[in-house]
């Protein structure tokens, strides 16, 4: 009966303990189920978290997964980029007007098709900025300057009262657009050539001269990258254009300068002592040649120069415009060769106007030589952005656009006249700052003759060459400075 009795017992204990382990084994599957990326939980999981929780959970998943897509998207574009240019630089030069060769680093994979389609549409974009050709303009103010700029600085035209003419540092996001243009044209000079086995000359940053660039708002950014050559005349030019988006390689050329001559031309009236400066300039930029034409005349600027210009018969010189208070380097004379192409391109350089020394200095005594004191520095000097009388072009762009107007007396007013016929041509216009041409401060007369009106203005335009802005503010509160001075002067000796 006993026996009987813990038998039963046994049997229910089994049952009960066959259900536990049952209930126990359906609540660890719930728990070790995979979750769906939706819905509501059907029950709630052991130790699993609820809510916010869950859904802060079910992010950072998705956010893992979107993460190594990415890596995995990134490494497939990387491979991509690298064979679209390897076929970019195997494209033939482009039929057409542009004749540009495409070499485009792009930033995502492209399907050919679009890839395609994008090619076509960035090239359109070079033929209709200027480029390879001049765009006529209505006036002086329509056209576009260039910024220069080295290695070290960029030489900017928009300075304000706080910038400075020479930007160094270059700030980053420039600097970092510069580097990569450099960076494009050293490849384009070092790619190996097809078919030449003979050693290459491998170019550095070392041999870069300098580049000029400026954006066109609804096109993009050209630049024109200069490097050293084999020689000393010898040049290398890479022409990129960056059409908000990737950017193309132009031009690759190689440029001459050993037989492009510049006949410097200077009119000159009453002006002995600076005649005499300008020639020790012009001896120690290596000319030995010059011709005197002598015109007993009133004086005119313009036919000065066009005479000086037209009396010239032999080959197809470089005419430089120049005048007596002028100071150039012959590295300038080079920047005015390289800017230069018959029938293409003429060059009009901004040059740096000098403060007057006597108030840049201090004192007469304490002014150093005139080579120390040509410097681009926003204490020194501006960009004389607002004159066009110096300029280089080829002889026979000025015989074909017709020259001056001989019906302008006296001086000025030719300049701006010469300068709107080539905006009005096909020949490109190249502005830009040249930082090896500078306009040697002199004094300026305001003569009594004139109206309290033109007087002022004679006055406001002396003070523009004085100093720069805050030099004369320190000028006109010299006194307030100097009764500083003595206060504090009178309180040392008391203590």
């Amino acid at each position: 009966m006993a026996r009987r009795g813990l038998r039963a017992w046994f049997s229910r204990a089994g049952v009960m303990l066959l259900a536990l382990c049952c209930v126990v084994l359906v609540r660890y599957m719930l728990s070790c189920s995979p979750r769906g990326d939706t819905g509501p939980l059907p029950f709630p999981r052991h130790k699993s978290p609820t809510g916010q929780e869950v859904d802060q959970a079910v992010l950072q998943e998705r956010e893992g997964h979107q993460e190594d897509s990415a890596t995995s998207l990134k490494r497939q574009t990387a491979q991509l980029k690298e064979a679209v240019q390897e076929r970019g630089g195997q494209l033939k030069s482009r039929q057409g007007p542009s004749n540009a060769t495409v070499a485009m680093r792009l930033d995502q994979a492209l399907p050919p098709r679009t890839l395609a389609d994008l090619s076509q549409f960035l090239l359109s974009q070079v033929d209709k900025a200027e480029v390879h050709r001049g765009v006529r303009l209505p006036s002086e103010y329509a056209a576009m300057p260039f910024e220069s700029f080295t290695l070290q600085k960029v030489y900017q035209l928009e300075t304000g009262l706080t910038r400075h003419p020479e930007e160094k540092p270059v700030r980053k996001d420039k600097q970092d657009d510069l580097e990569e243009v450099i960076e494009l044209g050293l490849e384009t000079l070092n790619r190996p050539k097809d078919n030449d086995s003979t050693k290459q000359r491998v170019f550095s940053n070392t041999d870069f001269v300098e580049g000029i660039y400026r954006t066109e708002r609804d096109k993009g950014t050209l630049y024109e990258l200069t490097f050293k050559g084999d020689k000393n005349y010898e040049f290398k030019r890479i022409v990129l254009f960056r059409p908000f988006g990737p950017i193309i390689k132009v031009k690759n050329e190689n440029l001459n300068t050993a037989q492009t001559l510049v006949n410097i031309i200077v009119p000159l009236a009453k002006r002995a002592s600076k005649f005499q400066q300008f020639m020790q300039n012009f001896r120690s930029a290596h000319f030995k040649n010059f011709t005197f034409i002598h015109l007993n005349e009133e004086f005119s600027r313009g036919k000065g120069l066009e005479i000086g210009a037209r009396v010239w018969k032999g080959s197809n010189v470089v005419l430089f415009f120049c005048d007596v208070d002028i100071y150039f380097t012959a590295e300038f004379l080079t920047t005015c060769r390289l800017n230069t192409e018959p029938g293409k391109k003429v060059f009009y350089p901004v040059l740096f106007s000098q403060y007057n020394p006597s108030l840049i200095y201090g004192h007469q005594d304490s002014i150093p030589p005139l080579e120390q004191q040509l410097v681009v520095k926003k204490e020194t000097g501006f960009w004389r952005d607002f004159g066009f009388g110096m300029t280089c072009q080829y002889h026979s762009d000025f015989i074909n656009i017709g020259g001056f107007d001989l019906g302008i007396k006296g001086w000025g007013g030719e300049d701006v006249h010469l300068y709107r016929k080539y905006l009005r041509s096909n020949l490109m216009v190249v502005r830009s700052p040249a930082r090896g041409l500078f306009h040697l401060w002199h004094e300026k007369f305001c003569p009594d003759e004139l109206s309290p009106e033109q007087y002022k203005m004679c006055l406001q335009s002396k003070a523009l060459n004085e100093a720069s802005h805050g030099q004369l503010g320190m000028l006109v509160f010299r006194k307030e400075i100097a009764a500083h001075h003595r206060k504090k002067k009178a309180s040392a000796k008391k203590t």
